[in-house]
């Protein structure tokens, strides 16, 4: 059933995030007649905002897709205010929003918008000592893990064979960098080989410090992807936004621009966990709020279905960084698009990173 348009009405219908995570309120603004809410509130699975968006899109040309940063909303102007018009446009809503509900149907299982395990990453940066990464690898191998999450820590790269020899098989190791081709006459590099010969079976890259401190660009950083998937090396490929490109609107654009470098590049993404990272959260004590990462996170799916590809979409992971702890991380994980996390500082405290890491258990669901 099409809506009617009525250029002399100026209704405007606007669908708003509001209250509880995951609530979808729409809101109706007919300011000549009449204004009524109904509201959604069961979790939304990772493609209900876009697939609400694309149902209105088909009503009016008038669509504006993740706009802002703060609130979701998809609105449209110019539309008929009258009863038949407002209850088309929820019926229409209504057939392309698949609830949570729906798709959690088995007793105790994690519930992602991801097909695969929870993620949980911990990048060690330049830090630690033989000593004190003992003591870390001590209290990672004593500490109980739930079973149902991937677990992969960086050390510097001088210590990832002490690490590798003393850690518990549990616990995957990752390289923080590597060249973009075979080794040779690159001084200071390390080449896929080498962290390959060492046990590896991760890199980490496009990471900020990387990319801002270094000057690594987003095509450079696309051929190390390259290389090291042709090396089955699973990436851990970063992408985030600085806090004047989000306060300037851009976030979407630079992510989906650096996603872009990526996808050019890589024979595939079986082997690829997206992590969202926005620069102005790292190492700074602040932290997206879940539903400001939530936006994100669906976003970068939404891409990922329209330019890659629908199972693509449906089975990457996309994990969270910023200033995540033992504090903040099971509010981030009940958030359907949310599959794990690239954790800084605090995977280098072995207890807190453990409770980060079981933060998995805030995605189980009973029905």
């Amino acid at each position: 059933m099409a809506m009617k348009n009525d250029a002399t009405c100026g209704a405007t219908i606007t669908f708003e995030v509001e209250g509880e995570p995951g609530d979808l309120k729409a809101t109706v603004h007919c300011p000549r007649k009449r204004r009524s809410n109904r509201y959604l509130p069961m979790a939304l699975v990772s493609t209900s905002l876009g697939a609400a968006a694309a149902a209105a899109s088909q009503l009016s040309p008038q669509l504006t897709q993740f706009s802002g940063l703060r609130k979701i909303f998809v609105r449209f102007e110019n539309l008929a205010s009258d009863s038949n018009s407002t209850q088309c446009l929820f019926q229409n809503v209504d057939s392309h929003v698949q609830l949570a509900s729906s798709r959690k149907e088995c007793r105790g299982v994690v519930a992602m918008a991801g097909s695969g395990k929870f993620f949980v990453g911990g990048n060690w940066k330049c830090n630690g000592t033989k000593d004190s990464l003992n003591k870390l690898v001590s209290d990672l191998n004593s500490a109980a893990l739930e079973s149902d999450v991937d677990v992969v820590v960086a050390p510097p790269f001088v210590y990832i064979d002490q690490v590798k020899n003393s850690l518990s098989d549990r616990i995957e190791i990752a390289a923080q960098n590597c060249w973009t081709g075979k080794g040779g006459a690159f001084t200071g590099e390390i080449s896929v080989e080498q962290i390959k010969d060492l046990g590896c079976n991760w890199v980490v890259l496009g990471h900020s410090e990387r990319r801002h401190i270094i000057g690594e660009d987003d095509q450079f950083i696309g051929k190390k992807a390259a290389y090291a998937l042709s090396q089955n090396i699973g990436v851990i490929a970063c992408i985030g936004e600085l806090l004047e490109e989000r306060e300037a609107g851009k976030t979407f654009d630079v992510c989906f621009q650096q996603l872009k470098a990526y996808a050019d590049a890589v024979p595939s993404w079986d082997k690829i966990v997206i992590a969202y990272e926005p620069v102005w959260a790292i190492g700074t004590g602040k932290v997206a709020t879940p539903e400001q990462a939530q936006e994100v996170h669906v976003a970068i799916r939404d891409w990922l279905s329209k330019n890659v590809s629908a199972e693509v979409a449906s089975k990457a992971r996309i994990i969270y960084g910023g200033s995540v702890n033992g504090g903040n991380c099971a509010e981030l994980a009940k958030q359907e698009d949310i599959d794990g996390f690239l954790v800084g500082g605090a995977s280098l405290k072995g207890l807190e990173f453990a409770t980060i890491i079981n933060s998995v258990t805030s995605k189980k669901v009973a029905v």
